[in-house]
């Protein structure tokens, strides 16, 4: 009898520090999903869960995925005065939005308006994942669960403020 509460405390150790472990790895991002109340930033109204202002001036780099839209593939982007200035495309289908429609690769601001508008208009999915400095690092918004290809997914790297 001894040996199996030595196993079960052994156990119970082991689940609440692999609890402790999970959650403190989520300490670098932060993830907002359709019900989340927040703070407006200075983009046009947008939400945000974290307390960033997109600067005037950076770059990035988006992967723009999923559903059937114009603004599919990965872009080189770099922003002043709160316009996009520059868009590289980094592969095929990136290069070919560029050369088509140099204006449909969109700031950070308005990722983030897209993704409020979609919760304002009640989409089956609106979320974003943050940096820990609040800038986001992933935006998903699908619109009708049901529907096919009406979803977008933006994936945020290589984020550089010209300001530090």
């Amino acid at each position: 009898m001894t040996a199996v509460r030595s196993r079960v405390r052994f156990l119970s150790a082991a689940v609440l520090v692999g609890g402790l472990l999970c959650a403190t790895s989520a300490c670098g991002t932060s993830t907002s999903s359709t019900s989340g109340e927040a703070a407006e930033s200075k983009s046009e109204g947008v939400q945000s869960e974290l307390p960033w202002e997109e600067p005037d001036s950076y770059a990035y780099t988006l992967t723009s995925s999923e559903g059937e839209r114009s603004l599919i593939g990965t872009f080189r982007v770099t922003v002043r005065d709160g316009k996009v200035v520059r868009a590289v495309g980094l592969d095929d289908s990136g290069r070919r939005v560029v050369r088509r429609l140099p204006g449909e690769v969109p700031t950070l601001g308005e990722l983030l308006t897209e993704m409020a508008q979609a919760r304002r208009d009640k989409a089956d999915t609106a979320e974003a994942e943050y940096a820990a400095d609040g800038h986001p690092v992933r935006i998903l918004v699908d619109w009708d669960k049901n529907a096919i290809d009406d979803e977008a997914l933006y994936v945020i790297s290589a984020y550089a403020s010209a300001a530090g």
